[in-house]
């Protein structure tokens, strides 16, 4: 399985979600993260996707690691993947459209769920409401069919996701 990392920044009661614009999650909005190089640790993966994905700037010490999502593709295991979810309050400069992704920013009661993954709803709310959590979906259909998801809110110190990071 591999681990990859994603990144939602929030600004004025607004959330800043991409367009995925070619390859893996093609046409869907998210956060921005992707998978780690060679001996990259989760937190400097991040920082790097979000620059290169929007050029926008992250500090480690500016945002909060929340939590961990299992990602499981029934009939394409190939595709499985653990994610290190972050949020970001603090981040400089203006979102720019790259050749990967489009930028927009979403009041939080106008979240486009229909044009995200599914099961985005059920555990993005614990990003939205700065909440520890945890959780597994699994999909059929290469991702076009949930199958099953569980969530579970997490009550622990800071530091101790690292060490789950799989």
């Amino acid at each position: 399985m591999k681990t990859l990392t994603l990144a939602f920044l929030f600004r004025d009661n607004k959330i800043l979600l991409a367009m995925k614009k070619h390859s893996f999650g093609v046409g869907k909005w998210n956060g921005y993260g992707g998978k780690l190089e060679k001996g990259e640790e989760p937190i400097q993966g991040i920082v790097r996707e979000v620059s290169e994905e929007s050029n926008l700037n992250i500090e480690p010490n500016k945002f909060k690691e929340l939590g961990f999502m299992d990602f499981f593709f029934d009939d394409k295991p190939e595709w499985d993947q653990h994610v290190v979810v972050y949020r970001v309050d603090d981040f400089e400069g203006a979102p720019e459209e790259t050749e990967e992704m489009m930028p927009k920013w979403f009041d939080l009661n106008e979240i486009p769920w229909s044009e995200m993954w599914k099961g985005d709803d059920q555990w993005l709310p614990y990003v939205i409401e700065n909440k520890k959590f945890s959780g597994e979906i699994h999909f059929v259909e290469e991702g076009q069919k949930l199958v099953s998801f569980k969530i579970d809110n997490l009550k622990i110190n800071e530091g101790d996701l690292k060490m789950k990071v799989k």
